[in-house]
Order: C-alpha cells, then structure tokens, then sequence
C-alpha cells in the first residue's frame, strides 16, 4: 500500500471529505437547536465542573485571499469595541446560567485575529472571563497571534492575563507564494514576534503553516518548513489549503492556474512531514506534529488525544462552551452553534438572550460512529471495546469495522480487537473515516483528502 496508483484507488486524489474536527461535521447542523436548549446544556454542567471556552473574535486589519474563516476587514477599533462590549454581555450571560464553582481548564481566543485588540481590550475581555468562569490551576490559555498585528503592549497585556500557549500564523514564508495568498508576513518579523513571545516567560509557542498553495514546489516549502523549524515551536500544524471559493468568495483571487495536482499535493505534504520528523517531532494524528514532552505528544502516549474544532488537542473537559459570532459549542447532548453573522449574534445578545441559531443533538448512533471517527483520526485504529463502552451492540461494531476492512482491503487490517489503518495507508485516514460517517455528505464545502 505505498504506491500513487494504490492511494488513486481508494481515492485519495479525487475525494473531498470533511477534516471530522466534529461528527456530525457543521454542514449537518440544523434548526432545533436554540437559545433556550443551549441553556440547558449550560445548566447541565455539574457545581464544581470544568470547561474549556473558546472566544472568536472575528476581524482583521487586511483579508488573506486564502483564508476561509469567519472574518471581516475593519480600518478602524470602533467595530471591535463595540464586539467586545457584546463579548462582555454574553459572558455575563453564561455566569448566569453555569453552576456555582464551575472553572476553566483550557481557553482559547480565535478569529479572526485576537490581537486586533489594543492592550486595554485585551486585559478587559480576561477580566470579564476571570469574573464569571476563573481559570483552574494549571490552565491552558492559548491565543492566535499575527506577528503584523502584535506590539510590546499587546503581549505585555496576553502575558498580564495568564497566556500561556501562543499560535503563530505563518502559512509561507516565500514572498512569491505570500503575493499568490494576499498574506505579507516576512520571516524577520515572525522571528521578532518568536522572541518578543518567549522573553516574556511564554515557553509554548504553536505554528500553522500550509501546504498546496499556489506557486508552491517541494523546493519552496522545503525553505519554509526549515525557516519555520529555526523558530524551535514546540508543536506545529501542516494543514492543507482547502479551495473552496463557493464558500469564501475571497478565494476567487488566487491564481487557479498555478494550484499543485493532488498528487503534487501529496509531495508537498510528504516532503514537510520528514523535515519535521528529521528535526526531532514526533507525528500528531494526520496533520500536526509536537516535539516529545508537548502535551499532545503525551496525550499520544497516554491514549488520550482528541479531536475538536481547533484539531487535535489534549483537553479532557466534558464541554467546550464557544463564545462571539460563528462559534460552536460541544456539550455531552449535542453542539450549538451561534449566528454565523456578526450583525446577528450582536442583536440576540443585546437582547438579552443566547445568539445559538442551530445545532445537533446526539443520536446514540452519533456518539458511536463520532467515536469511531476519532479513534481512527487519532489513533489510526479502532478499537471494538472502545465503542461497546458507549453502549453499541458489539456485532454492530464489527459488521462496520469488517466493511471497512472489505472496502479498504489493503489499507487495513482487522484484529481480535478491532481494526487498524496500515501505516503506509495513512494518507487514507479521512477517506476512510467517510465511509463510517452516516449521513453521507456531499462534496461541496469540504476539503481534498490530501
């Protein structure tokens, strides 16, 4: 199984699937899920519990043409204060809802890009945060960084405010490439942005960087990911650039022309992925990397890695509560996403009410085939017992592992235990998480398998 023509049959470079950081996936959300219902969930959290929060925050100064997030371009701090004092009454919101003593292990500011935010916003939304849900001991606060929108007094205000894990942007180094995306970021100041971080005691440091962009060649991202490495991240994403331009019409402006082949896609993958393992990381899932003693390297070890909307994570926490505009929340019952419009979210919320505006609920069957799915995206395996814990029928199980091995006949292998992807057949990971996802989504919207 480690031939172009045998990944091509299973069709690694003609399938688009979704990355499953959620199962169901968002384009299966749906109405029923409401303001009401996510309260419900919120009142569920046992006194004393712990959740993880993540907060979107979703502006930028410019709009990177190969970006596909929830974003809007402002000029000026107006809009943003004017969402942060929204920000505000939503988190005053959720105080009002949670049980006394619940407290946070994991937070998480995205966008958008965070530090847009000046150094008094920035130590106001911790405040607010700090008075309704405080973070636990020990608590992870990550932030997404853009080294061009980052000074002195922005990181004095992160580092004030308990940051303990920054996430770097840097997609390419090349300037041809960067031209290709509507991203101007040198290598100087990611670097400055590297150092200024890390003076301030801030010793976890993540980093994003992108393969199949226009332009790109095995020469190119070869400098990148070697650029990228002189940095020393203790962990790193390589994701591969989704073309959706249906979906984020920005996209429209890159060069089509100039877009890698799938399998040109794959090289390019491949070729980052042994710099990294040459440099020392150890290999996260289907995508990320983490050097050893990273808390996803130890999650690995330990059997505990999971997935959610961020990738691959080692939080434990029953609940991801997700705040501002667009963002979703992972409750035991179901997720609840909010209204994806920034215009919306902020009326709900100044009317006094949650801006959920659809979701899921859990099947039973969810739980099971979202489990399924995790345990192979992490572990590359599944595992019988793992899934018969949730309450499944332990011939059901089976009957889907031994599809799965019947389709994938040799990218696979069944075991007394359950099954497991052969490590040559890796790149066939989301691939074969598909065919054990139900509700059989459609193409559109989603990402190539490579």
């Amino acid at each position: 199984m480690n031939t172009t023509a045998q990944l091509a049959r299973h069709g690694l470079f003609d399938a688009r699937v979704p990355r499953y950081t959620s199962y169901p996936t968002a384009p299966q959300f749906a109405g029923g899920v409401d303001g009401d219902r996510f309260a419900s969930w919120l009142g569920a959290v046992p006194e004393g519990g712990q959740v993880s929060l993540y907060i979107h925050v979703p502006f930028c100064r410019r709009l990177c043409w190969f970006c596909a997030c929830r974003t809007q371009g402002t000029s000026s701090d107006a809009p943003v204060r004017a969402y942060l004092d929204v920000l505000k009454a939503e988190i005053a919101l959720l105080g009002r809802h949670l049980a006394p003593g619940v407290r946070l292990s994991r937070m998480h500011w995205g966008g958008g890009t965070p530090t847009l935010m000046d150094a008094a916003m920035i130590a106001e939304l911790a405040a607010a945060v700090e008075a309704v849900v405080p973070m636990v001991p020990g608590a992870e606060f990550s932030v997404e960084i853009d080294p061009n929108e980052l000074d002195d007094t922005r990181l004095d205000a992160l580092a004030a405010a308990g940051m303990t894990r920054a996430s770097i942007g840097v997609q390419d180094f090349d300037p041809v490439i960067q031209k290709a995306i509507g991203r101007d970021q040198s290598y100087e100041i990611t670097a400055r942005a590297a150092e200024t971080i890390r003076a301030r005691g801030i010793e976890s440091l993540n980093a994003d960087i992108l393969f199949g962009l226009p332009h790109q060649s095995l020469d190119r991202i070869s400098s990148s990911v070697q650029k990228l490495l002189s940095l020393s991240p203790d962990r790193v994403a390589l994701y591969g650039y989704a073309h959706v331009p249906w979906m984020a019409k920005r996209q429209s402006l890159l060069p089509t022309d100039d877009l890698p082949t799938p399998e040109q896609r794959l090289a390019l993958f491949e070729t980052a992925r042994r710099l990294f393992a040459w440099d020392g990381f150890g290999e996260i899932g289907i995508d990320h990397f983490a050097r050893p003693g990273d808390g996803l390297a130890r999650a690995q070890a330990e059997g505990r890695l999971r997935r959610n909307f961020q990738g691959y994570t080692d939080d434990g926490a029953t609940a991801l509560i997700g705040l501002g505009a667009s963002s979703i929340s992972r409750f035991p019952q179901g997720y609840a996403q909010n209204a994806s419009a920034t215009s919306a979210y902020i009326r709900d919320i100044r009317d006094g009410k949650f801006a959920t505006a659809r979701g899921h609920v859990f099947s039973k069957e969810d739980k099971w085939r979202g489990r399924m799915i995790e345990q192979l995206m992490c572990e590359f395996r599944c595992d019988t017992s793992a899934i018969t814990s949730l309450g499944a029928r332990e011939s059901w199980v089976r009957s889907v592992l031994a599809g799965l091995a019947a389709h994938f006949d040799d990218a696979t292998r069944l075991t007394p235990q359950g099954l497991q992807i052969l490590p040559e057949a890796r790149p066939l990971t989301r691939v074969i998480a598909r065919a054990v996802d139900a509700y059989h989504l459609s193409g559109a919207g989603h990402s190539s398998a490579i």
